[in-house]
């Protein structure tokens, strides 16, 4: 005859999932009911740990963003190569590019200064014409030329917005742009305030898109011996160099070298710097 034992307890049937409950003392039953909750709770705070981790190497990413664009410089009016250039332009290989930039090298082309700014297009295919004929340079070394009216003109090909290598300073064509004022600045020659904050401009907004403080310093690595670096040493320059601070060359001479320290100061105000 069956017999009706009546319904178990609700503790029973939580231990009796467990394999072996049987056996084991309440005390230890009640523990291994207790595993289940433990878990959840172990698991809700590695997970709001890691959200937290997250959130704080979000916040680290940002930081360097957030001060690059609070001394972001605006782009200066460029003329590009095409208007100067136009058919004359030879085959070369693809330009070559950096990461970013973090210094400027100035310099002088050492050509005649009493030109007419409405000449400079002509003049420039002269500049590009010696460097890739006479030297067999692949294209004109310097990234940006200014002439002694102001006017800004992309060089070297491969984007007036882009960290392009150029080939304006041995041993220190990475991570810099060569800006070269058209003319010969020896010492006591007059240097145009025009041609300076030219200059100014272009330099405030390239290094202002990397942070890099016009009057501070960079630390570049000299990739050849040619340099006053050997190869593969690490010298810490002027983010604002004359030409002649990389490699033994009067360039950009005299009278422009001694105009540096305004280009640094200029340039530094227009990034928004104290």
């Amino acid at each position: 005859m069956p017999v009706f034992r009546g319904p178990r307890r609700a503790r029973e049937r939580r231990t009796s999932r467990i394999p072996g409950a049987a056996g084991v003392p309440a005390p230890a039953r009640a523990l291994l009911g207790a595993l289940p909750g433990l878990a959840a709770v172990a698991a809700l705070f590695l997970c709001a740990n890691g959200v937290q981790r997250a959130a704080d190497a979000q916040s680290a990413d940002a930081a360097p963003a957030a001060a690059t664009d609070r001394y972001a410089a605006p782009r200066p009016d460029i003329v590009p190569r095409s208007v100067w250039l136009g058919d004359a332009a030879r085959a070369q290989p693809a330009p070559r590019y950096d990461d970013k930039v973090v210094a400027v090298f100035v310099h002088h082309t050492d050509t005649p200064n009493d030109y007419d700014c409405a000449d400079v297009p002509a003049i420039l295919r002269g500049v590009y014409q010696g460097q890739t004929g006479a030297r067999d340079w692949d294209d004109i070394g310097y990234n940006f030329v200014v002439d002694r009216c102001g006017t800004v003109y992309e060089g070297r090909a491969g984007g007036i917005d882009r960290a392009v290598t150029g080939a304006h300073t041995q041993g220190f064509n990475h991570r810099t742009t060569g800006i070269a004022a058209l003319g010969t600045y020896t010492a006591g020659v007059p240097v145009p305030d025009e041609l300076t904050d030219a200059i100014a401009a272009v330099t405030a907004w390239k290094l202002g898109e990397s942070g890099t403080d016009p009057r501070g310093k960079a630390v570049l690595v000299s990739s050849n011996g040619l340099s006053r670096f050997a190869a593969g040493a690490t010298a810490t320059l002027p983010a604002v160099a004359g030409h002649d601070d990389g490699y033994a060359t009067s360039c950009p001479g005299a009278a422009l070298t001694a105009r540096l320290g305004d280009i640094r100061d200029t340039a530094a105000r227009l990034q928004g710097r104290a």
